[in-house]
């Protein structure tokens, strides 16, 4: 019976004590080698189970196996908090972290898709340029010289020598692909006077130091209108180098406007900006594409070689798709093995559902589903098996139509003898599992407990929240509003759309939606944003640090500082950890971080102050019984409940109203999922009237006992006087709408239409596009 036990544990990961977040100390074992799907409400403790304990420390694991040396240079990964781990196979982590924002990153270098294209026309293109770096718009050509030593005759020579580097770089762009202007209808009003307020920069204030440096530098007459500058004056107004000038008696350096605004806002961090002067500078700067390469990146002698008509800018230039069938046309003997390669590669994109994509879109704009299925292709052919795959939602921004798809290729993923671990909410994935673990009850310290593991079939007459919720489906409603006006967009056509027009009601609930590439963010992203009162609530990381927390982020911790302050008759800046008020051990991190060198960094819990981040002296005062590291140590929800009244608790109770009550205000930002930071970012724009929201799939991490809240939120939306448009794929938000509009028939350039507008009853009882045919299955039509 022993030995049967042990080789039954050789077939399971098992798991012991874990505690990592929230976690109550549970035991859990997972078949290997077989599909599971990990369920329950957002916060319950999915994350923390899959990806912060078993792929986390599998890794770590892994990490340890490399030389002291090495590990320096490899990210650190700390010990999950767990009793025991056994059975680990290496994971791979296939995320929904959006691909880096690096210019210079594309689909095609991000998948070494684009490598293999450069070997391919260094071998075979006509003219032949050079090596693979001919064909790199990341490889400058250079030419110089340098000295070289070498041995000759047994004797040590040096020698000068030139050398030349030749790569594929643009060199006007530098291999952006474009190019930046200024705008000088947004420095200035040509039809006035210096002195009549002609500049109209922010800070430029008429009578000011700024502009007087202008209208008293004797260059040029303050008093005419700029319109009627003379070549000279207008060129020394603009772009006159830095002169010596005095200017009320006083020596200063004089520079043309352009220069000096372009050192002074246009090269600081954008990010960093107050809103105010970052809405001037997207206005001022102007990005075009390159008119030397085109915006392709490449040089002339890279775009100049050629195979079958077709260079390597026109081949990343081209739909994935239509690219597949062009490799299908090359057949020589001599790139046989590297052709086929390439091909498998290049079918992964359709079999994947990006076949819409091009190699030489910039990978800081994929959505974060496109990025993790980005990340899925280089695994799709590989050879390695008994390896743990984790994902994270990868039906994110897939439409129903795509759903089947993706259950293919995890299912293979599972044949191939590995095992497969996917974080899922969507009841079609679910339904493919062999084996299912829902955690719960709720979330947050209410969740982190095992409530069911099991078959689906067992799921499914469970009494946990997933069991119950498993069949539900939202409804077509009885009546829909009225809109109240219409936004028109008229010939669109951004990316693949195709000259669309359109009317976006105002004053209702529009859902956008489409197949995944069809055209929905183009749309509304590229025809919305420059409008007054819009509103993005989108998924993109929050900018922070590692003491961002969603108190600082939403503003209720000033609120409590000043009532801890009021309270106690002391400064607020004492119940900051970042200042007066910090621990002087950890400085207010709440633990120590010890740097070992060439081994890993260690983070201990800080002994002096519990890991509060605060000195003894602040932990004395109170706030009806409670000190500020208890406060901070409180749920949303709980905190609600604790400051009942003012800004601070309207702004809690929306964080509630989002789905977002189990948070601690006091934890860190980098700790939230893209759903997580999207509610967010809701809860503390809600308080707007009048207003279009735009919000890109709001139910993404949200399980299905949620979307309920989640459709509720928005009639609250609604019935506050804005208007609310939601790009989603979810059924029951379709169902929900008040209006739909469908983009298709496909994606790429089969899409770029708009296929349908009316009420979700219209779209099911008359519709034939591909969103019609599942929503009508959904709601049983």
């Amino acid at each position: 019976m022993a030995e049967q036990h042990i080789a039954d544990t050789h077939d399971r990961i098992v798991v012991t004590g874990a505690r990592e977040n929230n976690l109550k100390n549970i035991d859990v074992a997972i078949p290997k080698r077989r599909l599971t799907v990990f369920t329950g409400v957002s916060g319950s403790g999915k994350s923390s189970l899959v990806f912060a304990t078993i792929a986390n420390e599998s890794q770590r694991l892994i990490n340890e196996t490399y030389p002291t040396f090495v590990q320096q240079f490899m990210g650190q990964l700390g010990r999950p908090d767990v009793d025991a781990l056994h059975n680990i196979s290496p994971a791979i982590l296939v995320d929904q972290e959006r691909m880096g924002a690096n210019s210079r990153s594309t689909v095609g270098t991000a998948t070494d898709v684009h490598a293999m294209l450069r070997l391919l026309f260094s071998r075979i293109g006509q003219p032949h340029v050079g090596s693979p770096q001919a064909f790199s718009f990341n490889v400058p050509s250079v030419s110089g010289a340098g000295a070289v030593t070498f041995e000759k005759g047994g004797e040590k020579v040096k020698e000068r020598r030139s050398f030349t580097v030749t790569g594929g770089m643009c060199p006007r762009c530098e291999g952006l692909g474009e190019v930046s202007d200024v705008d000088l209808d947004e420095l200035f009003d040509r039809t006035k006077s210096l002195n009549d307020g002609a500049i109209t920069i922010p800070g430029y204030n008429t009578g000011g130091w700024m502009v007087k440096g202008f209208s008293e530098s004797g260059l040029m007459d303050p008093d005419k209108p700029i319109s009627g500058y003379t070549e000279q004056e207008l060129h020394d107004f603009l772009y006159r180098e830095p002169t010596k000038i005095k200017v009320a008696g006083m020596n200063m350096t004089y520079e043309g406007l352009v220069p000096k605004i372009t050192k002074s806002l246009l090269q600081k961090d954008r990010d960093a900006m107050q809103p105010g002067i970052r809405a001037f500078v997207d206005r001022a700067v102007k990005f075009m594409p390159c008119p030397d390469c085109g915006g392709t990146r490449l040089n002339e002698g890279a775009r100049s070689s050629k195979i079958k008509g077709v260079s390597i800018a026109d081949a990343a230039a081209m739909q994935i798709s239509d690219l597949a069938t062009w490799l299908g046309t090359v057949d020589d003997p001599e790139v046989a093995p590297l052709m086929s390669g390439l091909r498998q590669t290049v079918t992964s994109f359709l079999e994947i559902g990006l076949g819409y994509l091009s190699l030489d879109r910039a990978s800081g704009t994929l959505s974060g589903g496109e990025s993790q299925r980005i990340k899925m292709i280089r695994h799709l052919g590989s050879s390695l098996t008994d390896i743990t795959y984790v994902f994270d939602e990868p039906t994110a921004g897939l439409h129903p139509h795509d759903i089947q798809r993706m259950n293919d290729l995890l299912v293979l993923l599972r044949d191939k003898g590995n095992t497969v671990l996917v974080v899922e909410h969507k009841p079609e994935v679910i339904e493919i599992a062999d084996h299912v673990i829902d955690l719960g009850p709720g979330a947050g310290r209410a969740g982190g407990e095992i409530m069911f593991a099991g078959d689906v079939a067992g799921l499914r007459t469970s009494d946990t929240i997933t069991g119950r919720f498993f069949d539900h489906r939202a409804q077509l409603k009885p009546a829909v509003r009225a809109g109240t006006g219409i936004h028109p967009i008229r010939g669109a056509n951004q990316h693949n759309l195709q000259n669309a027009d359109v009317d976006i009601p105002l004053g209702i609930l529009t859902v956008v939606t489409g197949v995944a590439g069809s055209g929905k963010s183009s749309l509304i992203h590229g025809n919305l944003t420059g409008v007054d009162d819009v509103i993005i609530v989108d998924q993109a990381p929050i900018k922070g640090n590692r003491r961002s927390s969603p108190a600082t982020y939403t503003g209720v911790l000033d609120a409590i500082r000043t009532a801890f302050a009021k309270a106690n008759g002391v400064k607020p800046g004492l119940f900051s950890a970042n200042s007066e008020g910090a621990c002087p051990a950890c400085k207010g991190l709440g633990v120590i971080i010890t740097n070992l060198g060439f081994t890993q960094t260690v983070e201990t819990l800080c002994d002096l102050c519990d890991g509060s981040g605060f000195s003894d002296t602040v932990l004395e005062y109170r706030l009806d019984g409670k000190n500020i590291a208890e406060v901070l140590a409180m749920s949303a929800a709980e905190a609600a409940d604790f400051i009942t009244k003012g800004p601070a608790h309207t702004t809690l109770a929306r964080m509630v109203d989002v789905g977002l009550g189990y948070l601690t205000l006091g934890q860190s930002l980098n700790t939230l999922s893209g759903g997580e930071r999207q509610r967010l970012k809701l809860a503390i724009s809600m308080s707007k009237k009048g207003a279009v929201y735009v919000l890109d799939e709001p139910t993404t991490g949200l399980h299905l006992a949620d979307v309920d809240n989640m459709l509720a939120l928005l009639d609250r939306l609604v019935d506050a006087g804005n208007s609310v448009i939601v790009i989603e794929h979810h059924q029951a938000v379709m169902a929900h709408a008040d209006w739909i509009i469908d983009l298709g028939p496909g994606a790429g350039h089969d899409g770029g239409k708009v296929v349908f507008e009316g009420t979700p009853a219209d779209l099911v009882a008359r519709g034939e596009t591909l969103t019609a045919q599942h929503l009508r299955a959904y709601v049983g039509g």
